[in-house]
């Protein structure tokens, strides 16, 4: 009886053994699955570029591509999109969410705007108004020339196409009037000197208004993601107005005196004006229709804030009234293929810069050039006359305004603020050099190759008059400018 009692104890505990031993194995087996599943599902750290340098490097080349321009800025920028997608550096959203800006959008509506300011001819009636008025002198004639082109600055945000489709032909047929052609060694009797004065103050009437060049926006929409504050047309008309009539007298008269035209005297250029006139006969019915617009839109430009429609707003409505009337077209607007190829480097360059300055690479570069201005003792304005000649004379290296604000604007802006220039100021001084620095060369700004091109003007004289009338901007432009802003209460 002992014996059976002791043989069921063994077996209970053999049993039991086993079970024991096929639980342990069961759960050896459990674990060993749920390894394998670990291994195969669960998200491992990421072994791949790290984001913020990524970025930085396909938003420099990018940068650099605008610089040298293998391909047309937008094809340039489209590219650089697409790569910051490619690389899931960017999501698609986030790579194009600046083409939902207002501010691309404003300069491309412009551009349409100004096709029927063009195509109506009323341009050039208010440029031969002004030379039959005030185009007796060959000075009088520059100043005519001068301050029409500023009145048609805020209504044509191309400085190409004011130069090339209204105020070149123009200036040309002024110059053969007066005898002054090319090729015959007459240049020097008007031609040379009316050139060059129409280019140099071409840059200045572009710095006085934010729609009078297509790249302004950029710096107004660069400042904002900056320093989140707002410049607005009737700030940037503000501040610009004094310093830029200033300007504007001042470069023509300095241009008169250091390579003077010959002749002194232009008694046919008001006769050419008047035959034009006449040929034109009275203002046509969508030359009205312009002119209303016109006034409508800059007067919303101007007082719209009080009414609470913004610049784009008021934009459209013009565009809209240009539509309805039959001024303009829609298949003319299609066929507008700068105001489309600038709505697209425009709104890539305000989305580089935004997610250059998040991931860190503005801030920086702002602090290694804060460091180094910074630990040379001096005051803020000392700091920001630096910052300021750097910017505006590396723009040698530059083919245009658009590629040097999106190069280096963010960056200055945010140096400049650190070293305690006051950000709104350095933003507008920085914003008008940008279109200042473009009378350097004969390819720094859209008049530059436009003006040249005429070939009343050799490079080397070109060149050297340019670095001395870039001084003399500076020079008004801080001096005169700096009183005058700090008047409006922005230092």
């Amino acid at each position: 009886m002992a014996t059976n009692s002791n043989d069921v104890r063994l077996t209970v505990l053999i049993a039991l053994q086993e079970a024991h031993d096929e639980e342990a194995y069961l759960e050896e087996q459990i674990l060993s699955l749920m390894h394998r599943f670990a291994d195969r599902f669960t998200i491992v750290p990421w072994q791949g570029a790290a984001m913020k340098p990524l970025l930085a490097s396909i938003a420099t080349a990018t940068i650099v591509g605008i610089i040298t321009q293998p391909l047309p800025l937008g094809a340039v920028a489209l590219m650089g999109l697409g790569a910051c997608v490619l690389t899931k550096t960017l999501t698609f959203a986030a790579a194009f969410s600046a083409f939902g800006d207002p501010i691309p959008w404003l300069i491309a509506l412009a551009f349409f705007f100004a096709r029927g300011f063009i195509k109506t001819g009323l341009g050039n009636r208010i440029a031969y108004q002004f030379v039959k008025l005030f185009g007796s002198s060959s000075l009088g004639l520059g100043y005519s020339l001068v301050f029409s082109e500023a009145l048609l600055a805020p209504a044509i945000p191309s400085v190409s196409a004011r130069a090339g489709g209204i105020f070149l032909p123009l200036v040309k047929s002024l110059c053969v009037a007066c005898g002054s052609n090319v090729g015959d060694g007459t240049e020097g009797k008007l031609g040379s000197w009316l050139m060059l004065t129409c280019f140099q103050t071409s840059v200045i009437s572009s710095s006085m208004f934010l729609t009078a060049m297509a790249a302004n926006p950029l710096s107004a929409n660069l400042t904002f993601n900056t320093i989140q504050q707002t410049i607005g047309w009737t700030d940037w008309a503000l501040a610009a107005i004094v310093p830029g009539l200033v300007s504007l007298i001042v470069v023509p008269l300095v241009l008169y005196i250091i390579y003077p035209p010959s002749i002194k005297s232009s008694p046919d250029a008001p006769k050419l004006a008047n035959e034009k006139l006449e040929k034109m006969g009275p203002m046509t019915k969508n030359e009205i229709i312009m002119a209303g617009t016109l006034l409508l839109t800059v007067g919303l430009w101007i007082f719209g804030g009080m009414l609470g429609i913004d610049a784009v707003t008021a934009a459209i409505l013009g565009l809209s009234v240009l539509l309805i009337t039959g001024v303009v077209t829609w298949k003319e607007c299609l066929g507008e293929a700068v105001a489309w190829d600038t709505l697209t480097w425009f709104a890539a360059l305000i989305a580089m810069a935004g997610y250059l300055n998040k991931y860190g690479l503005i801030s920086w570069f702002s602090q290694t050039v804060v460091k180094f201005v910074g630990g040379l003792g001096l005051q803020w304005q000392a700091s920001f006359g630096i910052l300021v000649l750097l910017y505006f004379y590396s723009h040698y290296f530059f083919a245009s305004g658009a590629a040097h604000i999106g190069a280096m604007f963010t960056a200055f802006l945010s140096v400049a603020s650190a070293l305690g220039t006051p950000p709104l100021l350095g933003a507008m001084v920085l914003a008008f050099l940008s279109n200042l620095m473009g009378g350097l060369t004969h390819y720094g700004i859209g008049s530059a190759p436009v003006f040249y091109g005429a070939n009343y003007v050799p490079l080397g004289k070109w060149w050297g008059y340019g670095f001395i009338i870039s001084v003399v901007n500076i020079i008004i432009w801080l001096g005169v400018g700096g009183v005058w802003w700090k008047f409006l209460g922005l230092w």
